[in-house]
């Protein structure tokens, strides 16, 4: 297993990728892109390290910034719990490590959304500590390379027992990053490149033509459908602009923006009226009802979300009953909201309504 280090440090060498991340030792910028990469492919991160990078380039000045700016400046890359959770462990570093980002794998983990796999990865490339990585990338390649079988935790203690015997000494973080590498462009989940692999002469699943099953597949929840009917309420003088709903409780989209919620339902919704008991106790009863959009479709890790707009229109503020987390939004600040990707689809489909 010698051999694999050596090899695996070789190829790194030579065939890496060249990441602004790698150029680096700053640990406060190996966290800002390894959060941002969690369940993200490196082509959609990017330009969000780089924004990132760009307006907080270190770690004081994203401490300082307001949780609405950092959300907005995430939009559209989903997973917003990571941003909410970049912003508070910025401020724990400020508060609690007086502004010095801490500098050793437990140490790490005491940061707000870093979890051991995070810590491994700055300890080791920041600080060459050497404590090795186990991500889906690293399981797939040790588990097929040495024949380990299991998942979830099993796979898990196996592939961290290898990784612990083979991750170099004096190279830890290459070592890390270069299994991660070997498993993002060369020993991929579909259609693996054996045929110019440095380990097939070695790698157990090759040889015995079983590639497809290591590692063990987890069987993964069906994602549950769920229906959501929002209004899109415009209000059309003297101020006119259009009601927003900031997100509060512990549900999906925590204070993003999107806009009142007429129903809520693990089943479809019935037909829409002016009768409807939302529109009664939310209005009064000089309300005209504009058109109903398409339904669309938004997938979420375990939700299939399912969602329809419906178009009121209402002569003042007045008009309306507002609710815990409703606000008048002026056209020209729209812009400004940070929002779901469902919401800004909505949007970009009806510009001449924002």
């Amino acid at each position: 297993m010698k051999r694999f280090t050596n090899r695996i440090l070789k190829w790194y060498e030579k065939d890496h990728r060249k990441l602004p991340w790698r150029e680096t030792r700053d640990p406060y910028l190996i966290w800002l892109s390894e959060v941002i990469l969690q369940q993200t492919r490196v082509d959609q991160g990017m330009d969000y390290y780089l924004r990132f990078a760009k307006e907080y380039p270190e770690v004081e000045v994203l401490a300082s910034a307001d949780e609405a700016e950092v959300l907005k400046n995430w939009q559209g890359l989903g997973y917003y719990s990571r941003a909410r959770n970049l912003l508070f462990a910025a401020r724990q570093v400020m508060n609690e490590f007086n502004g010095r980002f801490p500098d050793s794998f437990e140490s790490l983990k005491s940061l707000k959304g870093v979890g051991e796999y995070t810590a491994a990865a700055i300890a080791s490339i920041a600080f060459d500590e050497v404590v090795p990585v186990v991500d889906g990338n690293v399981k797939r390649v040790i588990s097929r390379v040495t024949g380990i079988k299991g998942s979830g935790d099993t796979l898990y203690k196996e592939v961290h027992k290898v990784m612990t015997g083979l991750i170099d000494r004096d190279n830890p973080g290459d070592f890390n990053q270069a299994v991660m590498e070997f498993g993002a462009l060369k020993c991929t989940p579909l259609k693996p490149a054996c045929y110019e692999c440095i380990f097939k002469s070695d790698c157990y699943a090759y040889r015995n033509d079983a590639i497809n099953k290591y590692p063990e597949k987890t069987i993964k929840r069906k994602p549950e459908a769920r229906y959501l009917s929002y209004l899109i309420i415009q209000v059309e003088g003297p101020e006119k602009g259009v009601i927003f709903n900031k997100r509060l409780d512990n549900d999906i989209w925590k204070n993003l923006y999107d806009f009142p919620l007429i129903s809520d339902n693990s089943k479809p919704p019935g037909k829409f009226s002016s009768e409807d008991p939302g529109l009664t106790k939310w209005f009064i009863p000089d309300v005209r009802i504009g058109k109903q959009s398409k339904t669309y479709k938004h997938q979420l890790t375990h939700r299939t979300i399912m969602a329809r707009f419906y178009a009121v229109y209402v002569k003042t503020i007045k008009d309306v009953v507002m609710q815990k987390g409703w606000g008048l939004i002026p056209h020209e600040r729209i812009d400004e909201l940070p929002i779901p990707r469902l919401i800004d689809r909505y949007i970009k489909d009806h510009p001449a309504d924002f």
